[in-house]
């Protein structure tokens, strides 16, 4: 943006830097209904919904375009994904806004910078053939749509990934999962692979986030059911998320749906409005890690704290325990996974998306009863 632009609110330069959108229901007198999270809006004309970015004018929902807000190319484990092309370089992008208002985001510059007049970040105009120009000359096999919450870009993100798929590029969204199956039917042409934050399994601290346990829970279980590679993230706050009694209901949830799913546990620094707790230190990652384990879950993480972790780094065969996939920090050190997609000494079937596209197991019945509930708290 220009010097003299800059002097404009961002909301308003924003709003100039839109089109009309396509997940959503137009309503009697000029209002819509949106489902691009799980919020489903009800925006009346001339208003804007929970994620600030998405608007009535005159009875069509205006959605962002046209811009990126942060862009920058990682090592795909950053995202997380430790089961999808270990070692490529991802194309990330994200937009402005978000549906949620997490006190300890990490990413506040770019998700509440309409909210916040400390974040200031200015849209840079692009185009979809740019940007995959781009991920094409940094040789990147993956774009991801992040930063900011991608469900509230999905028109966007759409026609970036669309674009990509086109070059031989796979599609990512690095989400918070607060969905609805609306947008999923909407974007899963162009997502191969999505990573989902699972912040809590207690309704109340959702909702002092934004939104609703049961709705991210929905969320994973279809992104799961779709056969989209799907993997979980939940960064532990001390004092926060990080109980046993928490924990065990976290991981088995996961289970429950498959024990194949990889589960990523990582550690918190004070960051935006939440500096009070202590920094997450080892032994609670350790602990969370092992719970998972104990639970069922065969591919249990622990990131944030490089090198400190020992085998939680890496990925091993849930058959004969080999590594297969030896990383230290954001860096795959070897890489054994067969063409086949399998473990080299045992030949079980290693679940992810490895080079030449294999992907073990098959997604779950699709004729699977989809009704997730947020479960009771476990007690102790």
């Amino acid at each position: 943006m220009s010097g003299a632009s800059a002097a404009i609110p961002l909301a308003r330069v924003l709003a100039g830097m839109t089109r009309a959108g396509e997940i959503y229901d137009r309503l009697e007198n000029d209002a819509v209904r949106c489902h691009a999270c799980g919020h489903r809006c009800l925006i009346p004309e001339g208003r804007v919904g929970v994620c600030k970015v998405r608007f009535n004018e005159r009875g069509t929902l205006q959605v962002p375009w046209g811009y990126v807000g942060a862009l920058q190319c990682d090592p795909i484990e950053k995202k997380p994904f430790f089961h999808a092309l270990p070692g490529a370089q991802a194309l990330s992008f994200g937009m402005l806004g978000c549906d949620y208002h997490c006190a300890y985001c990490q990413n506040w510059i770019t998700s509440q910078a309409i909210r916040d007049p400390t974040a200031v970040s200015e849209p840079r105009p692009i185009t979809p053939a740019e940007l995959v120009a781009i991920a094409r000359r940094r040789g990147a096999q993956v774009i991801a749509s992040t930063y900011n919450e991608p469900l509230i870009t999905s028109e966007w993100a759409a026609a970036i990934l669309g674009e990509a798929r086109g070059a031989g590029i796979l599609g990512a969204y690095v989400s918070n999962g607060n969905g609805t199956e609306r947008v999923l039917d909407y974007i899963q042409p162009h997502v191969s692979l999505y990573k989902i934050d699972l912040k809590a399994f207690r309704d109340r601290v959702y909702r002092s986030l934004g939104g609703t346990l049961e709705a991210v829970l929905r969320t994973i279980e279809s992104v799961w059911r779709r056969g989209i590679w799907l993997e979980i993230v939940t960064l532990l706050v001390p004092g926060f998320n990080d109980s046993d009694a928490e924990l065990r209901d976290m991981a088995g949830f996961i289970r429950d749906l498959s024990p194949d799913i990889p589960w990523h546990v990582t550690a918190f620094h004070g960051d935006y409005k939440m500096t009070g707790p202590a920094d997450t230190d080892v032994s609670i990652l350790m602990r969370a890690a092992a719970i998972g384990e104990r639970e069922g879950l065969r591919f249990v993480y622990a990131g944030n704290i490089p090198g400190a972790v020992g085998r939680l780094e890496d990925t091993r065969c849930p058959g004969c325990a080999a590594t297969v996939v030896a990383r230290s920090g954001f860096q795959v050190r070897a890489f054994r996974v067969t063409r086949s997609g399998a473990c080299p000494r045992c030949e079980r079937p290693i679940p992810g998306v490895w080079p030449g596209g294999v992907r073990h197991p098959a997604p779950p019945d699709p004729g699977r009863a989809a009704a997730v509930t947020a479960p009771a708290p476990s007690r102790g």
